[in-house]
């Protein structure tokens, strides 16, 4: 007995000495990791340097929150943050060391709304007096479009080039639903035309394609007047040479005027050197947006007002909420105490999303009204804030939109798994077993009763009217002239601004300067929320390897009603009634 007790007692001081170990090695990593990371503030750059710029690695909204120890380890992920290139394009504008810009756009995984923020920079670094050249092995549209703003733009001759106008798929599943017993059941606001029509027809109605030709027409108005400017065409001509004969070759790219020249990269970096009146043996001074913004430091401990920047992008859902996912736990608790912090003078909300969850939607407005009682609220639209996206945003004092941004989609309804017909098909039943004769309510097996389904319209109708009277409060419309905004449809940020349900075109950068003019500060530091908690096993996540089994039935499901049934065998509560873009809109 006296052995296991002196074994077991050995044992039991060794894993603690190995825990406590281990945390001393973890704090060591995260100091060290600190210091290396931390970047060198206010240290000067070269005369004559080059910002090089490559928007080809994935952007997105906010700068990453890594943690310090991921970055030592080298696994944090690689991509780049639309903040941080701003920043670095505004810097290198201002600092007479930097001479102009060497950009590869040649394929931007940002939407077509970043994609015109970046343009926009360019274009100001230029009115700068500086040049920027681009270059691309190929250029997608998106690319190009960025690109467009250069002096010069240079292709590789092996490469290819995309500029073809702007068009957009939409896949309807009713006969897919019919044949195989997989569906979808739909209720909806009666007059809400578009919403979850790819469940309930084979073909685009004429009032969804209207919708959907309005809204690229619009978004390429932008694209044509833009590129057409900047490359010396007129609109007509531009348009006249992608219908009469889209290029797609480098030779067709440069005989068009679309590009300047057809050379390798080596030959494109004697373009700038040339540029510079270097010989042509010496290295370019290239800098990288992280080594520029490290030039300029970003915050001033001796000014004490802020405002925070808020980042809410993704789905709106039930939960505590991740960089990728807006929900009511992390985004309300960072609103509260925004409202109780004196230095935070003011609150910029920049929205990224499609929608989601009514019931979350309106918690997270009513935190925004809390705010708005001590402090101004400023919206920033990213690339989409529709529907439950635009629903937070409608009571802020102004919103900002991108011309390119797409917003509205006032409208709500609800769409519901089932797969009665398919069970049926292979021979499983569903019985019910009820104390009282409602007591099932939704059940993906069974179809959906008359009862469940009148409760469910009544949730309906009162979101909706919900959902318009903020609407109307936030933006001082009149209820008849929010009904016509409304039943769903979607508009850019151009047609938003002429409706009334924006305020301003414009960017992040000037939604800040808003608040600051807002709040009476002209000195201030801004900070980014929400913070999140890095937990050891979310950072060790991305090291440890990891089989994910899939069923092969999955592969015959199309993905919005696989997602839809995954969602379900969730254990959060599941949020029938939705504020959500009737449906994914790409825009090829």
């Amino acid at each position: 007995m006296n052995f296991l007790r002196s074994f077991f007692a050995s044992v039991l001081g060794t894993l603690t000495a190995i825990g406590f170990a281990f945390a001393i090695l973890l704090f060591i990593f995260s100091a060290t990791a600190s210091l290396l990371n931390a970047p060198s503030a206010n240290r000067p750059l070269k005369s004559s340097s080059i910002l090089s710029l490559d928007l080809k690695l994935p952007l997105v909204e906010r700068p990453p929150v890594f943690d310090e120890i991921q970055q030592f380890l080298g696994i944090d992920e690689e991509v780049i943050a639309l903040p941080d290139v701003l920043s670095a394009i505004r810097t290198a504008s201002t600092d007479p060391n930097v001479e102009g810009i060497r950009l590869r756009s040649d394929f931007v995984t940002a939407g077509w709304s970043q994609a015109h923020s970046i343009r926009k920079a360019l274009k100001k670094f230029k009115s700068a007096g500086k040049f920027i050249y681009a270059y691309g092995d190929f250029f997608t549209q998106k690319g190009y479009f960025v690109a467009s703003v250069a002096d010069s733009i240079f292709l590789n001759p092996a490469g290819a080039f995309e500029f073809k106008g702007l068009a957009s798929e939409v896949l309807y599943y009713k006969d897919f639903q019919d044949t195989y017993g997989f569906k979808m059941e739909v209720v909806r606001h009666g007059k809400y035309k578009s919403a979850v029509e790819p469940f309930l027809e084979n073909e685009m109605s004429a009032e969804n394609e209207y919708q959907i030709s309005s809204l690229l027409n619009d978004l390429w108005s932008t694209v044509r007047e833009e590129v057409s400017s900047d490359r010396g065409f007129t609109e007509e001509a531009l348009d006249a040479l992608i219908n009469d004969n889209t290029p797609s070759l480098p030779e067709e790219a440069l005989e068009a005027k679309l590009v300047d020249g057809l050379y390798y990269e080596d030959t494109f970096d004697e373009k700038i050197k040339l540029r510079l009146e270097m010989d042509l043996e010496d290295e370019l001074k290239l800098v990288s947006q992280n080594r520029v913004n490290a030039s300029n430091a970003s915050y001033d401990s001796a000014i004490k007002d802020r405002i925070g920047v808020v980042f809410a992008n993704g789905p709106i859902l039930y939960g505590e909420g991740t960089e990728s996912i807006i929900a009511q736990g992390v985004f309300v608790e960072t609103l509260e105490d925004f409202a109780q912090d004196d230095w935070i003078k003011a609150v910029v909300l920049r929205i990224n999303s499609p929608g989601g969850s009514a019931l979350i939607s309106e918690l997270l407005w009513r935190a925004i009204e809390k705010v708005k009682e001590s402090k101004p609220v400023i919206v920033s639209i990213g690339n989409t804030a529709a529907s439950g996206g635009y629903y937070i945003a409608s009571g802020a004092d102004a919103i900002f939109a991108d011309p390119m941004s797409i917003t509205g989609s006032i409208g709500v309804f609800a769409t519901l798994p089932n797969a009665t017909d398919f069970l049926e098909d292979i021979g499983i039943q569903a019985q019910t077993v009820e104390t009282h004769p409602n007591a099932l309510g939704y059940s993906p097996y069974q179809p959906l009763t008359l009862a469940f389904k009148k409760q469910l319209e009544k949730g309906i109708e009162k979101t909706y009217t919900q959902f318009k009277q903020r609407v109307e409060q936030g933006r001082s419309l009149d209820p008849e002239v929010v009904e016509n905004l409304a039943q769903g449809r979607v508009w850019t940020g151009k047609q938003a601004l002429e409706l009334g349900l924006v305020d301003r075109l414009g960017g992040l950068e000037d939604a800040i300067a808003e608040a600051a003019v807002r709040a009476g500060i002209e000195t201030y530091n801004t900070l980014e929320y929400p913070k999140f908690e890095e937990s050891l096993e979310s950072m060790l996540k991305g090291i440890s390897p990891s089989i994910e089994l899939q069923n092969p039935i999955e592969n015959c499901i199309p993905k919005d009603i696989l997602l839809s049934f995954k969602n379900f065998k969730t254990k959060t509560p599941s949020p029938y009634i939705q504020t959500l873009m009737p449906f994914e809109l790409k825009i090829h």
